[in-house]
């Protein structure tokens, strides 16, 4: 009788030993994910200021007057006569 009452007390805390490694692991495996988290939203905040750089970048240089300055300084293009344009009816 005595016996099976240390076996049973020792079942149980045998239990409660592996229920609380389980806990430790559970909780070092959420602090590893949230480190993971935190690292790819720092990430993703760098990419997104590159995006808006970008987008500034393409805006200034699709402007007109940059065009036209691009194609007469570099491409040595000039603007054709007003008698030499022909215009298309749609």
């Amino acid at each position: 009788m005595v016996a099976s009452r240390y076996i049973g007390f020792g079942f149980l805390i045998l239990v409660m030993l592996i229920s609380a490694l389980g806990v430790i692991y559970s909780k070092y495996q959420s602090r590893v994910i949230f480190s993971e988290i935190q690292k790819q939203e720092r990430v993703l905040d760098q990419i997104e200021v590159e995006w808006g750089q970008l987008q500034l970048e393409l805006t200034t240089l699709a402007e007109q007057n940059r065009v036209e300055q691009v194609a007469k300084e570099q491409l040595k293009l000039v603007m054709p006569l007003r008698e030499k344009i022909v215009y298309i009816k749609p």
